[in-house]
């Protein structure tokens, strides 16, 4: 399943919430008409490029810009958590979906704070997982495998 069939499966409440690796979205859809389907959807789209993230820094200072994280945001993990878990200053009336493409940028250069981010991104998914807006993350990947992140068939 690409990202594309895998936000089609959420919108339609057919997945629950949770970090997925998938396969990347079709050459024919763009992120920015992805993110748009979610927001029309009622879901809060987020789009991670980590193109350029190999270490653990760069994967903070991305994703304070991503999430347009508060001025207070510390720079560490805790605080990344601690972010993620508040979203206040974003809406959402279904949920939130984020989109990490190139996570293996920093999983080649960085495997530790890989597995912390995933790590964290599950712990935040199951905050939010019985709330009214829940968070799910995709991993899109052309022949990498994200060790014990599920893969949508």
């Amino acid at each position: 399943m690409n990202a594309d069939q895998a936000l089609n499966e959420l919108l339609a409440d057919r997945l629950k919430p949770g970090v997925y690796q998938c396969r990347a979205l079709p050459d024919a859809v763009a992120v920015t008409d992805w993110a748009e389907r979610a927001e029309l959807a009622g879901w809060r789209g987020f789009h991670i490029d980590g193109h350029r993230v190999r270490d653990k820094g760069a994967f903070l200072r991305l994703c304070a810009e991503t999430f347009r994280f508060p001025s207070w945001f510390g720079g560490n993990w805790d605080a990344l958590e601690d972010c993620l878990t508040d979203l206040s200053w974003t809406s959402a009336r279904h949920g939130r979906v984020v989109l990490y493409e190139s996570w293996s940028e920093l999983a080649e250069a960085d495997p530790e704070s890989f597995r912390t981010a995933v790590g964290v991104f599950a712990d935040v998914v199951e905050v939010w997982r019985d709330t009214p807006t829940p968070m799910t993350v995709f991993l899109p990947s052309v022949g990498m495998e994200a060790a014990g992140v599920p893969r949508l068939a």
